[in-house]
């Protein structure tokens, strides 16, 4: 019976030095779902700040926001979060490392950094007494006249504005186009756009043009 006891008291102590030699693993870190929004009041009422970066600045790593301000991003607690969008402050929060939840949300405010400046009309002459002085002595010779009515003709500016090197698109006109194109992104966001090829009136378009001979080659 003694020598079974010492042999128990024996593998206890060489079980608990061999638990003492093995190196603890290290602690996993703690994750946090981080997500929010991000808004401005820059225009005198809370819109969102579309497309603007978040990114940790002590991992290297970060998401971008989508059209509506959301964003979402896996974090840990402590991480430090760094807000920038072109024409706004960038901002740096950190995440609370006392959460008790793996979920923080938060609706973070952006302040517009860029200065509207008042407009500033530049003129070819120093006054408006030199302007009189040109103006009056300006000869405006029947050919000059001819040449500005056939320039402003209805004709000539309906042909030329459907080519783009001859009278280029405007900034209304170009941004019309652009959020033209934006609007119909938006409508078939997360879904494929119907495509002309399985429309019924597009296909009968077609027919009626081939029984007219459109698509018949002219001689010449």
């Amino acid at each position: 019976m003694k020598k079974h006891f010492f042999l128990l008291i024996f593998s206890l102590i060489a079980c608990s030095a061999l638990q003492a030699q093995q190196p603890t693993a290290p602690a996993k870190p703690q994750l946090v779902q981080f997500s929010g929004m991000l808004i401005t009041d820059a225009e005198g009422r809370l819109t969102p700040v579309p497309y603007a970066s978040i990114h940790l600045p002590d991992k290297g790593r970060g998401t971008y926001s989508d059209y509506r301000g959301f964003f979402t991003l896996v974090v840990e607690r402590g991480d430090r979060v760094r807000f920038t969008c072109i024409g706004f402050d960038p901002v740096t929060i950190r995440i609370p490392d006392t959460l008790t939840q793996d979920r923080y949300s938060v609706v973070q405010l952006m302040t517009a950094d860029t200065i509207n400046l008042p407009e500033t009309v530049i003129f070819p002459w120093p006054s408006r007494e030199h302007f009189t002085i040109e103006f009056l002595r300006m000869d405006v010779t029947p050919e000059l006249q001819r040449r500005a009515a056939e320039n402003l003709a209805n004709e000539y500016l309906t042909e030329a504005r459907k080519n783009p090197d001859i009278v280029p698109y405007g900034g209304p006109e170009s941004a019309n186009f652009y959020l033209r194109q934006q609007s119909r992104e938006y409508v078939y966001i997360g879904q494929t756009p119907p495509m002309n090829i399985f429309s019924p009136l597009a296909w009968g378009q077609f027919f009626q043009a081939w029984k007219r001979g459109d698509f018949k080659k002219k001689k010449e």
